[in-house]
Parts: C-alpha cells; structure tokens; sequence
C-alpha cells in the first residue's frame, strides 16, 4: 500500500508559559487553516516540553512543519516543528499487572479499539505498560 504521508506535526520546545490558544493561533496563521472548522487539533504534551498538532484533510504537513521553522514568532518562541513518523507499534500504559498477553491482543484487535492485527505484545511490567506491534500502520492511528 505504500508508506502513507503523516497528518502528525509535532511542535518541541514549546516553554510552560506557551498556552494552547497561542499555539492554536499560530498554527492558523501559517496553515490557514482554522481548528473551529475542525481542520486539526493540538494536544499540549508539557512533560516533554512539546505539542502534537494533528490535521484531518489532506495538508501538506511537510510543508507546515517547513514554514513554521522559519516563521519568525515560532523563532522567538524557540519551537520547532517536525513531521511525526508512521510507526507500527504503540505504547500503552496503566496496564494492571498481570494482565495476559492475549488479553492486550484481543482488546487492540477488538473493532472498538482499533481493530488491527498485532503481531507482538512485549510487556514492561516495571512500568504497567507494553508496546504493542501491528501487522500495519492503520491500526495505531
């Protein structure tokens, strides 16, 4: 099928001070694009100092990430921006311990939550987590 172009950006350096409103904005004067009309979405992710804007039409992200690195308020502000690659795996975490392997399976490849087939399941048990393969990169998105 092909690798499929990311919708992902993620913004780094984003200070604790930088509100979410002033990343909403600034990524609409650059795109022209508008989160009202649901065009994307921005998810503050302070405990790594960074942002993850997602955008749900066909926009050039490589093309976004481009112009924001030379825009000179995203300058000011120290943030960088950079496509977010495909991956086929996910990390899921609070998983209660001793939850089975084929337990972790079976919910990712229930329709509800995915649906996707997984191909490896390696439980971190030390932190209640586990990263997850898929078969392909449609079921961790």
């Amino acid at each position: 099928q092909g690798s499929l172009p990311s919708t992902v950006v993620v913004l780094e350096n984003v200070q604790e001070t930088v509100k979410d409103c002033m990343l909403i904005m600034l990524v609409e004067n650059i795109s022209g694009l508008s989160e009202d009309d649901g065009d994307f979405s921005v998810e503050m992710i302070p405990e790594i100092r960074a942002a993850v804007v997602t955008f749900t039409g066909n926009t050039a992200t490589g093309e976004f990430a481009k112009k924001l690195n030379q825009n000179h308020r995203a300058k000011q502000q120290n943030i960088t921006a950079r496509c977010l690659e495909l991956t086929k795996s996910v990390r899921a975490e609070n998983i209660p311990p001793n939850t089975p392997s084929d337990y972790i399976t079976v919910y990712f490849e229930n329709k509800k939550n995915g649906g996707a087939q997984v191909v490896d399941v390696q439980q971190l048990p030390d932190e209640d987590a586990a990263i997850i393969t898929f078969n392909d990169r449609k079921g961790n998105a």
